[in-house]
Formats: structure tokens, sequence, C-alpha cells
């Protein structure tokens, strides 16, 4: 199933104008921040992103920090309710400037939408504070001197979510389109969106129930591995888009299996750490370890992956 996912997202994968540019920023990072919603949070596409720099074997592997906040929008915006009333929804910029004062990092990969249109149908006044979300985010990050990347938000299935009148994921094709339109002036971003629906679309030609979001929103195992392989396609590495499964692409980069397990600890350790101590609004989300003690534990980690490496 991996494999016929990858050829699908080979074929309708849409690259950027200049390939060439995330791959510089990303080369000359010493630190890449995250950001995004619950599915940013959970890691998945992101543990693979990180496998991938690490299996690039460059003198200096660039420190991924993960502060995805589950139920956070770009936004600003919550439906009334959410949580069952426990909590509205995280604004980013709440906590942003501390994140970012906190991280210091040189590039910034973002990833907001599902949440942002609040699972209702499209309206000119949620869409108008998206766009101003992103404008906001794009200034803030260039004034704390990083680079921005920009992923358009994932396919949502509106065929697990609870039953409506209009097809949400559409509203996100509206979101995403303005995304890509951003293009045109200068703004680095990558359509996850575009290959994800048109993934899910062309497996349900011979499976109508198949699914990468068993509840409409958040991404199975392979989800994640098609999210990734956007990212890692839009650095040049188009190998991704044909690779069976995420064990065989590495396997074929010569990354030690051992080390994936150690990526994934160091990278949850660091996430749990920075968001913790940056601090926010969101209940039942773990603090995690100090940040020096986070450190020091994922420099021990560093070690072991590196160790690993050295005995391929």
């Amino acid at each position: 199933m991996r494999y016929f996912l990858s050829l699908i997202v080979c074929l309708f994968s849409i690259q950027l104008t200049n390939a060439a540019e995330p791959l510089e920023l990303v080369q000359k990072s010493q630190r890449i921040l995250f950001l995004g919603d619950s599915i940013t949070a959970s890691g998945g596409y992101i543990a693979h992103f990180d496998a991938w720099l690490v299996a690039q074997r460059w003198d200096k592997t660039p420190t991924v920090i993960n502060c995805g906040l589950p139920s956070e929008t770009i936004s600003g915006l919550s439906e009334d309710g959410h949580a069952g009333g426990k909590f509205p929804r995280p604004d980013l910029f709440e906590r942003l400037d501390r994140v970012l004062a906190l991280t210091k990092p040189d590039l910034v990969f973002a990833c907001y939408g599902i949440n942002c249109g609040i699972y209702q149908p499209f309206d000119e006044t949620r869409f108008s504070k998206y766009q101003e979300g992103w404008k906001k985010l794009k200034e803030k990050v260039e004034m704390a001197g990083c680079q921005l990347i920009i992923i358009t938000p994932p396919f949502y299935d509106d065929l697990r979510s609870p039953k409506k009148d209009f097809s949400y994921n559409e509203v996100l094709d509206r979101y995403s389109d303005w995304l890509v339109k951003q293009r045109d002036k200068s703004w680095t971003v990558i359509d996850l969106h575009s290959a994800m629906t048109a993934a899910v679309k062309k497996q349900r030609e011979t499976d109508p129930k198949f699914t990468l979001q068993p509840d409409g929103v958040h991404p199975n195992g392979d989800g994640h591995w098609v999210m990734a392989q956007q990212l890692i396609a839009a650095l040049g590495d188009k190998d991704v888009l044909a690779a069976k499964s995420p064990a065989d692409f590495f396997a074929a980069k010569k990354l030690p299996a051992a080390a994936v397990p150690l990526i994934n600890q160091r990278l949850n350790l660091l996430r749990d750490s920075y968001v913790g101590t940056a601090g926010h609004l969101r209940p039942g989300v773990a603090k995690g370890l100090p940040v020096e003690e986070a450190r020091q534990k994922a420099d021990e980690l560093t070690a072991k992956i590196k160790d690993l490496l050295a005995r391929e």
C-alpha cells in the first residue's frame, strides 16, 4: 500500500518554483523549528524529516525542534463549545514570541489550516483571519532573523468525519490555493494539500473506503509518510516519492534502523521541554524536562546516533 501511495504522490506532487531554495535554507540552519497544531505536535512527519537530515551525514546536522501544539490556530479563532467548553483553541500568537526567544531558530516550518476554518463552511471573515495570521507570522519570523517555509494544510477526510452538508476539504482547497499564490510574492510554500488530496482520491478509485486519517483529521502512519515525502522532495530528494516505505527509503540511505527510535526519542524530548518551558494556554500537554536537562539528554542521544552512523 505504501508503495502505491508513493507512486500516486509522485504523479500528483506539486513542487516549488525554486526547489533548490528550501535545501539551501536548511543547509545554512543550525536550529529548525516546526510550528503547527496536533498533527505537527504528534511529530510523525517531522521524525521522518529529521531522519532524512541525519542520513545526509553533513558536517553539521541542524537540530530539529518540534513546537507543535494541539488544537492551535494561526487565525486566532475558536468555535463555540470547543473541547466540550473546557477551553478555547490556543492562538499561536499568544506564545509565539516566547517560543522564538527560547528556541532561537534559523529556519521555521509552519503548517496551519485544518483547525482555522473551524470545521464550518467557507466564510470570508474566517478566511481573512487566516490570511492575516500568515502575514503576521511571516513578519514576526523575519523580525526575529529567521526564514519561513510554509506547508499548506493537510487533506481533511470528509468521508471519515461527522456528516456535513458541505466539503470541509474544499474549504481547505481555498486556503491552500491562497498560500500557493503567495509564491508570487516570494513566499516559500510547500503544497502538501494538493498532493495529499490527490493521493486519497486516486486510491479511492479502487478502494472507496481508503483513508489516511481514520478520524478525518489526524493522519495515520501512512499519512505522516505522505506529508514527509513532500517536505523531503521539496528539498530536492525526489527518490522519496517512489520509496516503497520509510524503512526501505532510509535503508537505501544507509541510515541504521537502530537510529530511528533514537531520533524519535530526541525529537519528543525536546518538544515536551520547549513547548512546556515557553508556556501556552492549552490544558493537558506534558510539561517536559527543564531545557538544559533536555538538551543534555538530547546531546547524549545525538552521540549514540553518530556512533551508529560511524559503524555503518
